[in-house]
């Protein structure tokens, strides 16, 4: 298959955003979904390959029937999770009913109406914090100054992790979710590969790299489960670690690495998504500064839709299949791509146009529905919006400067760096 369209070639991750979004458009023509081969990943294995589901109705088809497309054995990663990776990032999201079931009732503890109307006062006070130092600093990296550091913060205060932590969690974050990225992991694809991907020892330093992140999250949370099982707070870690239903040690060592990974980059990615947009399109910025309150919610669905900050899961067919016509075998792994997903012509009029006031916008930016749509698409929505809500108010001529330095991955549609001025 040509490169320029093959979902396993990594450099394809490095091509402009317009270049591969014709490439997705091109797949979801395609009468069946395309099948693409595993890259051989030294120390993890491979498998023969896994289809590319990029199509709305196949995304969402497979979301919500989890007993044929199963999150298990490892819904974040291509390659089978080995379990001394699983001990770290074997969280409930690799997890199928009751497994999964029981992990989500009880950390949903953190995410009821009441709880979220509890830190809407948290989350202004911590907007307008960070957005006065952004003002007395002076403009500089809009993700390193702003965008990054609001969910980062709002997590860790959930959790009651002191402050003099935020900026390690931020570190081992970047460095959990660096995938090919060099900047974050120190290691870079070998252009003589013909999949551009990485060789043994380069491997080995990266999985070093990314196991030495998932320990030191991993201590951290356990070391503050044993105080709050000593001491109990009030704080989220204390509500999982007591009750009739709690979390172990490992378990929430894993749910912490998932919360703070999952929960800041959404955020973080579509602020700084947003901003870029907002630039771009200064009639839609027009649009919505006119009446914030009005159309705050259908600019951050929008926004969400357009940048798609998480690319795609993995789900593995249970049993023989047909789904929307095409037939999958038992043990077929299927790669749910939600940027295609939230592109797709048959669902959205005119996909590649942002526009704010989107109805209907049933994108799945959260995930497709089912078990595993995202348990806190609320409190991101919430942190967008209070985030832009400062920025405007305190910055109203505040706009990206130049084109931003992406992340190189094919699991999270990052933002790294993003020059700004207000």
């Amino acid at each position: 298959m040509d490169t320029a369209a093959d979902l396993s070639h990594i450099p394809f991750w490095g091509l402009p955003q317009a270049e591969r979004h014709e490439a997705f458009r091109r797949l979801r023509a395609l009468d069946h979904p395309a099948f693409f081969r595993e890259n051989k990943i030294p120390f993890i294995g491979h498998g023969a390959g896994y289809y590319a589901l990029v199509r709305h109705a196949d995304v969402t088809g497979a979301s919500r029937d989890p007993a044929v497309f199963s999150s298990e054995p490892t819904a974040n990663s291509v390659p089978d999770m080995p379990r001394w990776l699983a001990v770290y990032f074997g969280s409930m999201i690799n997890m199928d009913d009751p497994r999964h079931a029981r992990l989500r009732r009880i950390v949903s503890r953190a995410f009821t109406p009441r709880i979220l109307a509890k830190m809407e006062e948290d989350l202004g006070r911590a907007a307008r914090e960070i957005v006065g130092e952004a003002v007395r600093e002076g403009p500089g990296d809009f993700v390193t100054q702003i965008a990054a550091r609001l969910p980062v913060r709002v997590i860790c205060d959930m959790m009651g992790i002191p402050a003099e932590h935020h900026d390690r969690v931020l570190r081992r974050t970047n460095t959990i979710l660096a995938n090919a990225d060099s900047e974050y992991s120190g290691v870079a694809v070998d252009p003589s590969r013909p999949d551009g991907s990485f060789g043994r020892w380069t491997t080995a330093r990266g999985l070093a790299a990314l196991l030495r992140a998932g320990h030191d999250l991993n201590a951290l949370a356990r070391r503050l489960a044993g105080e709050r099982r000593r001491r109990p707070t009030d704080d989220l870690t204390s509500m999982l670690v007591h009750g009739e239903e709690h979390l172990t040690a490992q378990e929430l060592g894993s749910f912490f690495i998932l919360l703070v990974v999952a929960g800041s980059e959404t955020t973080r990615n579509a602020v700084a998504h947003g901003l870029k947009l907002l630039t771009d399109h200064p009639g839609q910025r027009a649009l919505l500064l006119e009446d914030f309150d009005g159309r705050i919610a259908g600019a951050v669905e929008e926004i969400v839709r357009y940048s798609s900050p998480v690319i795609q899961f993995r789900r593995t067919v249970t049993r023989d299949h047909t789904m929307n016509g095409h037939d999958y075998r038992a043990g077929d792994k299927v790669l749910l791509f939600y940027n295609s997903a939230n592109r797709d012509e048959t669902v959205f009029r005119d996909p590649d146009v942002f526009d704010i006031t989107r109805s209907p916008n049933p994108h799945v930016g959260f995930g497709g529905h089912g078990p595993h749509y995202c348990l806190g698409a609320h409190l991101a929505r919430r942190e967008i919006t209070v985030m832009f809500r400062e920025l405007f108010g305190r910055m109203p001529a505040i706009r990206s400067v130049g084109e931003p330095s992406y992340l190189l991955s094919n699991f999270i549609n990052g933002v790294k760096h993003m020059s700004y001025r207000f």
